[in-house]
């Protein structure tokens, strides 16, 4: 199958922009990693007229697809976790072309996985957790018993992949079978949410019982990252946040995260005077005494 597909890499290869070529075969009759193509090439590129750009091809009954990708959008998928086959592609598949080791240093990377970039997504998966977790308590009090079982799976399915990476590793696609070994506590109450025998109300209330401690316990892991960078002036503007460049990936989830902070005592609120009479714009800063790690 590589022999026939050498024309197509090669000629990608080729290229002075391409930095690494991986081969990913399809390994099972259902295989999501490859689009239940029989194999898919992937082309890491260093720039790119567009993020990501795809062709299929047929040869002698089998199928393929190749996957032009930029090295900015690879970095965002790992970061952001939106697209989790990447991390499996990039440890599992084979590489064909590796332009001055650019794979063997991205799979080191992401063996090492440094702090820095843990905290950051780490407070990434807290943001998305606090609004799943909102969300379904809203449905819950609402009686949309299904929308909040929805929710809470979104929302354990983020704690768990905090609990992957506080521990220094990148969560997979199979992170329940990371969780299972890692944090037994957090698998357990998944269990119990989808294989319990009680109703589905008596099960979500117990559920948001249990879980909002352990949402709770996570909230200084969780904030670490946006507290440091909080710190940096006595008082923000959200505007001023939302304009960081060190937190523009957290525009989606950072109004929900900075409102739980402050119901936390993690974050105080400054009122600050506008034209307006009794009217203030909300300014917010770290409080006193907490820890950003």
């Amino acid at each position: 199958m590589e022999n026939i597909l050498r024309p197509i890499y090669q000629e990608r290869a080729s290229h002075s922009d391409t930095l690494a070529v991986i081969l990913i075969e399809r390994k099972n009759q259902t295989s999501p990693a490859t689009d239940n193509f029989d194999v898919a090439l992937l082309v890491i590129s260093k720039k790119s007229e567009a993020p990501i750009f795809v062709k299929h091809y047929e040869f002698e009954g089998k199928t393929a697809s190749l996957h032009v990708v930029s090295e900015s959008q690879i970095q965002e998928w790992i970061l952001l976790g939106t697209n989790r086959r990447t991390i499996d592609w990039i440890m599992n598949g084979k590489v064909l072309f590796d332009r001055n080791e650019y794979v063997a240093n991205l799979v080191d990377w992401l063996y090492t996985f440094p702090f820095s970039d843990r905290k950051m997504k780490i407070g990434l998966e807290y943001g998305k957790l606090i609004r799943r977790y909102i969300e379904g308590k809203a449905f819950f009090e609402s009686k949309q018993f299904l929308d909040a079982y929805n929710s809470i799976v979104h929302a354990l399915h983020h704690l768990a992949r905090i609990e992957v990476i506080d521990k220094g590793f990148h969560p997979e696609v199979t992170v329940w079978n990371q969780v299972r070994h890692m944090e037994p506590q957090v698998y357990k109450l998944y269990l119990e949410l989808i294989e319990s025998n009680e109703s589905l109300e008596k099960r979500l209330e117990l559920l948001f019982l249990a879980s909002d401690f352990l949402i709770h316990s996570k909230a200084e892991v969780g904030s670490s990252y946006i507290l440091t960078i909080m710190e940096e002036k006595p008082v923000w503007l959200f505007g001023e946040l939302l304009e960081h460049p060190e937190l523009k990936l957290f525009i989606t989830d950072l109004g929900v995260l900075i409102e739980f902070l402050v119901s936390k005592g993690f974050v105080e609120v400054k009122r600050i005077e506008t034209k307006g009479q009794h009217i203030y714009h909300r300014g917010y800063s770290v409080k006193k005494g907490v820890d950003s790690f």
